[in-house]
């Protein structure tokens, strides 16, 4: 057959590397941008209880979390700002969100707990990759996924909350997407773990070789 020698495998394809610029102003980090400035937005309408206004911008804060990374790859507009704020954005909209919902009875504290567990889990591999002066893992597809159902199930949740026809059924489809994100949360959690510690090794490793 073409292009096979034995039962060699062919040499693999080259993966596409997408550029990092030093930009600033780029639509994505501009997408990031008004993500975190809505958060004031979310909190003022839950503390004036106007659910449907606070489900309306998550909804703009979902729809802009998955532009912003379509944009940026399409586009090539991926910038070293971006890598940062992009998830600084999506953890203090979830970190908001989850707090504003429970203190409004929408989702219960010990979800709140079980979400801000993953964080400190985060945090605590913080000193770790200072010391080793370790890369910061860059966003994966199933962190992604992770923020795109708890960014959707969060404003069914609002909703489920709300009197209409669609009560029942928001709240089936909010909580579904809300565990699975809750999941997927800890699967990236447990992954980035894996992957520092993998690195730590590898530097560990190259140290002996260069003695």
């Amino acid at each position: 057959m073409t292009g096979v020698q034995g039962d060699r495998p062919g040499p693999a394809p080259e993966q596409r590397v997408l550029p990092v610029t030093d930009r600033l102003w780029t639509v994505p980090n501009l997408l990031s941008m008004v993500r975190l400035a809505l958060v004031p937005v979310f909190v003022w309408s839950l503390l004036r209880h106007e659910l449907g206004w606070a489900a309306l911008v998550l909804v703009v804060a979902g729809a802009s979390d998955f532009a912003d990374g379509k944009i940026a790859r399409h586009y090539g507009l991926t910038s070293r700002l971006g890598q940062v704020l992009d998830p600084v954005a999506d953890r203090l909209y979830i970190a908001a969100t989850v707090l504003g919902l429970a203190a409004v009875s929408v989702i219960p504290w010990w979800l709140v707990a079980v979400l801000f567990a993953r964080e400190a889990f985060i945090v605590l591999m913080y000193p770790v990759v200072r010391r080793h002066a370790l890369p910061i893992p860059e966003v994966t597809f199933i962190g992604k996924a992770a923020t795109f159902n708890l960014l959707g199930g969060f404003p069914l949740l609002l909703l489920g909350h709300v009197e209409g026809w669609w009560t029942v059924l928001s709240l089936a489809c909010g909580w579904a997407l809300v565990w699975w994100g809750t999941v997927l949360y800890w699967v990236t959690g447990v992954t980035y773990g894996w992957q520092v510690a993998h690195m730590v090794r590898q530097r560990r490793d190259a140290g002996r070789v260069v003695r």
